[in-house]
């Protein structure tokens, strides 16, 4: 067990503060080198809420694993510029016939993505997993948003992917990819300098790749 020290190697002295929306109890246990205050909640050290379920998050952290990502290219599918990306779970890898499959699903959904408000700028993701392949279509869209399409089937029957339920979002894996995507969009066409074309040029060059957490 760790000792805490004040400055000049003196014990600290709690000072107990209430917040000021929730009533919250926190113990602000001296400050850091800048000065702020260190606060431990007492609401963090206690039980566990009944929903948390720690047997199954404690099982997914034992078994969390790097996963590949390839950038595909950019290509026109249904009047969109798609950048296409690759991520394959351990054993897994994406062939040409898993990527003209996921090709040939996100056409019909980006031939209505004007009546979505699409920007005509879109991200799609094959995710070869370990319990079955995934194909994520995210459009960029009006008012600074984005629509997300998710579809889902056997692992290597690419044949059989179909849409997938209401509210299913992007995993870890996924999600990482999508992140370096928003960042990429907004530092190179919303904040980017120059004509649209030249833009979109060096929208489609930043791309992510590697091992992903």
């Amino acid at each position: 067990m760790s000792e805490l020290k004040g400055i000049g190697g003196q014990e600290p002295t709690p000072v107990v503060a209430s917040g000021a929306v929730s009533g919250e109890t926190s113990v602000v246990l001296g400050v850091t080198s800048e000065g702020v205050p260190k606060a431990a909640s007492k609401a963090a050290s206690g039980p566990v809420p009944g929903a948390v379920d720690v047997r199954a998050l404690t099982a997914l952290a034992e078994t969390h694993h790097d996963r590949a990502v390839r950038p595909l290219g950019t290509r026109e599918i249904a009047g969109h510029l798609v950048k296409v990306y690759a991520i394959e779970a351990p054993g897994r890898v994406v062939a040409e016939r898993e990527e003209a499959a996921a090709l040939r699903v996100a056409g019909p959904h980006l031939e209505l993505g004007r009546a979505r408000g699409s920007l005509g700028l879109a991200v799609l993701i094959l995710h070869a997993g370990g319990d079955g392949d995934y194909v994520l279509v995210q459009t960029w869209v009006e008012a600074s948003m984005s629509d997300l399409a998710v579809f889902l089937g056997p692992a290597g029957r690419p044949d059989e992917l179909r849409p997938g339920r209401v509210g299913l979002a992007p995993c870890v894996w996924e999600a990482a990819v999508l992140a370096h995507e928003r960042d990429a969009y907004v530092r190179n066409v919303l904040d980017g300098t120059g004509p649209v074309a030249e833009r979109l040029a060096a929208w489609g060059a930043d791309v992510t790749a590697g091992h992903l957490r």
